[in-house]
């Protein structure tokens, strides 16, 4: 397996600069697109200023893309290939908190000694791009489910329960989407709620093993005082 290319100081300054604003217009995006969903009793008006904010937050994420692409030094096939989840997030915006994936990966990269807060933030990272990712789903389900027929999610709160189900893994298909959509949905909440569980758990299990390592190889109080064996 080839190693990832290093990344050029401009991309590092760029992707410094821009990880503000662009985890603003995520929220943009997600508000836009669920008050567009949600609102039915809305003026037209409002509606299409939702669909205007969403379409804008969607630029600005093309423009990132290009400079970046620009910026790496490689052609656009060998940036997607080595950059798969920035494509993603490109093509869906609201799947930008699974970048969570670079941040775990640089704490198994760690051979010192563990910090808690680094850990902390893996697992609260994780929390928060498990309820954007499950907002969203619901959002997506309920949407293309709510007037299917023969479907059991009705409401925005079918929704909800349903997403929280599914991404936990625990799956009591008490309600279950029916069209291609909601189940195509399903499928990338899935495999996205077994990766969240991993990098929470993976994460704490390591930083248990090199705590209770650190406290191992000091020893047993006492070793240390004068005249023991």
């Amino acid at each position: 397996m080839r190693d990832r290319p290093p990344v050029s100081p401009a991309q590092e300054r760029w992707d410094r600069r821009m990880e503000t604003p662009l985890t603003v217009t995520s929220l943009i995006y997600l508000a836009g697109y669920a008050v567009r969903i949600l609102g039915h009793g809305l003026p037209p008006a409002v509606r299409d200023l939702c669909l205007a904010l969403t379409f804008a937050s969607w630029a600005v994420f093309l423009v990132d893309y290009v400079v970046r692409v620009r910026l790496s030094g490689l052609g656009v096939l060998r940036f997607v290939r080595h950059h798969f989840l920035d494509t993603a997030v490109l093509v869906l915006p609201l799947l930008r908190p699974l970048r969570i994936v670079s941040v775990y990966d640089r704490v198994q990269r760690r051979h010192d000694a563990p910090r808690l807060t680094l850990y902390a933030r893996v697992m609260a990272y994780a929390g928060m791009t498990a309820c954007l990712l499950g907002f969203a789903g619901a959002l997506t389900v309920y949407h293309v489910e709510y007037q299917a027929p023969g479907a059991s999610i009705r409401t925005f709160g079918d929704a909800v329960w349903w997403a929280c189900a599914t991404l936990t893994t625990v799956g009591y298909g008490d309600v279950t989407p029916v069209t291609p959509v909601g189940r195509l949905t399903a499928v990338g909440m899935m495999g996205c709620g077994v990766a969240l569980l991993g990098a929470v758990t993976g994460s704490f299990s390591s930083w248990l093993i090199k705590a209770f390592t650190r406290e191992d190889e000091k020893g047993p109080p006492g070793n240390d005082t004068p005249g023991a064996p």
